[in-house]
């Protein structure tokens, strides 16, 4: 039995599900090859690497932020990766980026205040901040007073289906500011925070330390984390997913995702919510 296991793409609306994924869905392999056979065709003409000063579009970036506006909501209304932006203003970890394309400028410069701060947003990436403070030892309660907000307002928060724009903004800052501090040297007592944490691993919270792995992928309501998931729980899903969506019977999703049959017997008894009514 081999141990690799084919992880499904959070997403199929850009090509890392296809270079990233291994994805051979019908529309992502066109999206792929029409990306390639561009890329060939610029190549030939010699406007491949036409790039331009990324000078404006940073600039433009840094007004919008000045305004109070995320680099996660202006990644957001642009449609650009969020490290790309981040790269652009000097803040990425894969250093500053000083020119950028035509197509990628274009798509930034046309953020507006307005574009990048909706009234209401969905609170996906909210409660995952949240929750990820939590883990990293903040108690929702301090996190209230840092705020200003009364007692429990961040434990309603993380119960609402809809936020508003601005308290979106304002918990994203507060992540930025809390996520590489260690809770015990500003304020927080060492139970509290050693409560927190377990609340969080309880609850299977992901911490900073691994969205900053999937720096994009946080505000994706699409997106699920796999944070403290076992995994015979994750063949348990991926085997279920590709017999729902393929109709192959468990010998061939087994050979599939690597495994033995026998183990995904052992995934699905474990965890039966995912096993398929009529599994061959």
């Amino acid at each position: 039995m081999t141990t690799a296991i084919r992880r499904e793409a959070p997403h199929h609306n850009t090509l890392t599900c296809y270079t990233d994924f291994n994805c051979r869905l019908p529309e992502c392999v066109a999206r792929y090859t029409d990306w390639d056979r561009n890329r060939r065709t610029r190549q030939a003409e010699g406007t491949w690497n036409n790039l331009v000063d990324a000078t404006p579009v940073r600039e433009h970036i840094r007004r919008l932020m000045d305004a109070g506006v995320l680099p996660s909501r202006i990644a957001k209304a642009s449609g650009i990766p969020l490290q790309s932006i981040r790269d652009l203003v000097g803040d990425g970890w894969r250093g500053f980026r000083y020119r950028t394309s035509p197509a990628t400028a274009a798509k930034i410069l046309a953020v507006t205040e307005a574009d990048a701060t909706p009234l209401h947003v969905d609170p996906t990436g909210t409660h995952r901040r949240l929750q990820a403070l939590v883990a990293a030892g903040w108690p929702l309660t301090h996190i209230d007073r840092r705020l200003g907000y009364k007692r429990e307002r961040m434990r309603k928060i993380l119960n609402e289906k809809v936020i508003l724009g601005s308290t979106e903004q304002l918990i994203a800052a507060t992540y930025e500011e809390l996520r590489a501090l260690k809770p015990e040297r500003h304020g927080v007592p060492k139970c509290y925070a050693h409560q927190a944490r377990r609340r969080a691993a309880a609850k299977r919270w992901a911490p900073p330390s691994y969205w900053d792995k999937y720096p994009d992928a946080i505000d994706d309501q699409h997106f699920e984390p796999m944070y403290g998931v076992s995994r015979r729980e994750i063949v348990a899903q991926d085997a279920h997913w590709i017999m729902r969506t393929t109709g192959l019977d468990k010998s061939a999703t087994a050979a599939r995702l690597g495994v033995d049959k026998s183990y995904i017997d052992h995934a699905f008894r474990d965890h039966p919510q995912y096993a398929p009514k009529a599994a061959a």
